[in-house]
């Protein structure tokens, strides 16, 4: 069988369109189709139902994609143990965590990661949905709750409490609530529909109360107090990083989640997971969030 129409089948049956697979392969769509009427030709079986809206694999296009699949994952595998039998780590390093973690905290501090190796090439995904590891959509994950997927190795990086925060500006024009009380006079912001939380109580400060504002993201109600609009409840890591959040009620803890490192069973000894893993326990020690 020839190796480069495999290839092409291969990104043609994921694409689902000889259109997205010439993009893919930086070909046209003509040479696209040319290949796989030649492989199908050569092996005299049909591999797909070609429809105006797109390609469906046929039960034989099936049987092959499964082996094609199985067939590039080894060839990824393999490279990837040839990565790390490198002794010095060098490559690419896609990291996917959640946009406000990933804004506050870990943006701020790759830096140093990059300057300690510069060989690894390092790209950021910020995305409050769970991209799918095991389809190589990231190498690694930061997660705050864990790992749905299975054959997915968890490290336990920290523990988040919410906890009460408002800015200087916000305080010294509406004043500091001294009880839970006297919350009840002042703005707050609130999680909106549609936001996606590692706990189920994530409106636990707004019982019984209106808020000023509702945002279905954590960022986004980071940067409305860091403006002086409001009190709200946040991850403690984010002030820490908001020069300018003072903690209102301190006694008062929220709930809590755990964080973890994730990445796929076949990367367990990939030497730029295995660095960057360390650097992240190491500043997590630095910063004092264990």
């Amino acid at each position: 069988m020839d190796w480069d129409k495999l290839r092409v089948f291969h990104v043609v049956s994921e694409a689902g369109s000889f259109t997205h697979a010439g993009e893919q392969l930086n070909l046209s769509q003509s040479a696209v189709s040319r290949q796989i009427s030649s492989l199908e030709e050569s092996l005299k079986v049909t591999l797909f139902h070609r429809h105006a809206r797109g390609l469906i694999l046929t039960e034989q296009g099936e049987m092959l994609f499964r082996t094609a699949r199985e067939i590039y994952a080894s060839v990824n595998m393999a490279q990837s143990r040839l990565v790390e039998s490198q002794e010095k780590p060098e490559g690419q390093l896609k990291i996917t965590t959640t946009v406000a973690f990933g804004s506050v905290w870990l943006t701020s501090r790759i830096k140093s990661f990059i300057e300690m190796y510069p060989e690894i090439q390092v790209s950021v995904v910020l995305a409050d949905n769970e991209l799918d590891l095991s389809m190589r959509e990231a190498d690694v994950a930061i997660r705050m709750m864990p790992p749905r997927q299975p054959d997915l190795i968890q490290r336990h990086l920290m523990t988040m409490r919410y906890r009460i925060y408002a800015s200087p500006a916000y305080l010294e024009a509406n004043g500091t609530p001294e009880t839970t009380e006297e919350l009840d006079n002042h703005k707050m912001i609130t999680y909106g529909d549609g936001a996606q939380f590692p706990v189920d109580r994530y409106n636990w400060l707004m019982e019984g109360r209106t808020p000023i504002l509702k945002v279905n993201s954590t960022y986004g109600i980071y940067r409305a107090v860091q403006s002086g609009l409001g009190i709200a409840a946040l991850p403690d890591y984010m002030s820490r990083e908001g020069g300018n959040l003072v903690e209102v009620l301190p006694d008062l803890e929220g709930p809590s989640f755990d964080s973890y490192f994730v990445y796929p069973e076949e990367l367990r000894h990939n030497k730029r997971i295995g660095v960057f893993r360390d650097f992240l326990v190491h500043s997590i020690s630095e910063d004092g969030l264990q």
